[in-house]
């Protein structure tokens, strides 16, 4: 699948903390800005209470998770577009990016300096969101120079791609996004390929202090990036970094009590995990047996032998069918064998769509 949300955010603003505790992979979180310079990549298992009840079910000899990549990406700071702060480098990994995920600081602390001297969480989203809208200001001017003369000369695609370009410059002259810009099934082909900033998907990650995570709805910061992000379509996720980095060392059972100590039903973490899998336009199914009880993931929109594929490329080449089950389903049913029997196991040919919770055998033959 090996496609990934990448962390953003102005220098300290707990960004390679955050990323610490998703991977436990340690990337350095040193109080000083640029402490990260190349991007960071991490493997994260995707939580689903789903996975856990499937395998009550079966009681298989092993459980797989799904999982997907977040990459921690270096602070980026004002003047970033004109390659301030190593700005182009830092852009260029957001561009190999499919989503992003804002880290905005909502908390106050002065022993963790800000790079602009205060906090100001709507300051800082303004500071980032410009310097990706420039970017991609500057990259469509440069191909409208070459487009607009290929135009003149009668060239079909230019002709399409000229009156996209325009409308695209138009929005990003009034400071807003890509994503912002109502295009059409065409239009949108011709904006793909330009791998666009401001065209990914965001949401927005309001890291707040550890006195303040039980009770985030009073914090005027927080509720301010909330007011923020409605108008931009987008969801929020509070976290207290530093909380998550320190549960992310404890086992299931340690990270429930200190959960429960803290008055959270959830942690940030995981609900951030799940938002950010959605964001990217991810679902999954599942696999059960005696052997493994496992989740796979898939793009939303994929047919069934696509998501056979994904298990082994034999399996899409000679897809024959899909013995399909609904998680519901299943469950309610009690076993395979049940639901068989209720008429609720269905066989699936190559034109269906996959949903997220199908519990799948794929028949193939090679």
């Amino acid at each position: 699948m090996a496609l990934t949300a990448g962390i953003v955010g102005l220098p300290n603003v707990g960004k390679s903390t955050l990323f610490n505790a998703i991977t436990k992979a340690g990337a350095e979180a040193a109080n000083y800005p640029f402490c990260t310079i190349d991007p960071n990549v991490g493997i994260v298992e995707v939580p689903d209470e789903r996975l856990q009840k499937l395998t009550e079910l079966v009681t298989p000899k092993k459980t797989v998770p799904t999982a997907f990549e977040f990459t921690d990406i270096a602070g980026i700071v004002e003047g970033a577009s004109k390659g301030e702060g190593l700005g182009n480098k830092f852009l260029s990994h957001i561009r190999e990016t499919d989503a992003i995920c804002q880290v905005v600081r909502c908390f106050a602390d002065d022993n963790i300096t800000h790079v602009s001297g205060k906090v100001d969480p709507l300051s800082d989203i303004e500071v980032i969101n410009l310097e990706l809208i420039l970017a991609d200001m500057e990259s469509v001017d440069k191909r409208l120079q070459r487009v607009t003369k290929m135009a003149k000369q009668k060239d079909k695609e230019a002709m399409i791609e000229e009156p996209v370009l325009l409308k695209l410059k138009d929005a990003f002259e009034a400071g807003e996004s890509a994503r912002s810009v109502e295009l059409t099934p065409e239009e949108t082909a011709v904006v793909k390929g330009m791998h666009l900033l401001t065209i990914k998907p965001m949401l927005y990650v309001a890291n707040v202090s550890e006195d303040e995570i039980a009770d985030a709805a009073n914090n005027e910061y927080v509720q301010a990036v909330r007011d923020f992000a409605e108008k931009d379509n987008a969801e929020v996720i509070v976290v207290c970094a530093k909380i998550e980095e320190e549960m992310a060392e404890l086992d299931d059972d340690e990270k429930q009590m200190f959960l429960d100590e803290l008055g959270i039903e959830e942690s940030g973490l995981d609900q951030l995990i799940r938002a950010a899998y959605q964001l990217l336009g991810l679902a999954t199914y599942f696999t059960a047996g005696v052997q493994e009880v496992r989740a796979w993931t898939f793009r939303k929109g994929m047919k069934a032998p696509q998501c056979a594929g994904v298990i082994h490329t034999d399996f899409e080449r000679g897809f024959i069918r899909a013995e399909t089950v609904a998680y519901d389903d299943l469950m309610a049913a009690g076993s395979m064998a049940a639901a068989k029997e209720a008429g609720k196991v269905r066989l699936e040919g190559k034109e269906y769509l996959v949903k997220d919770g199908d519990v799948m055998l794929f028949r193939f033959n090679v």
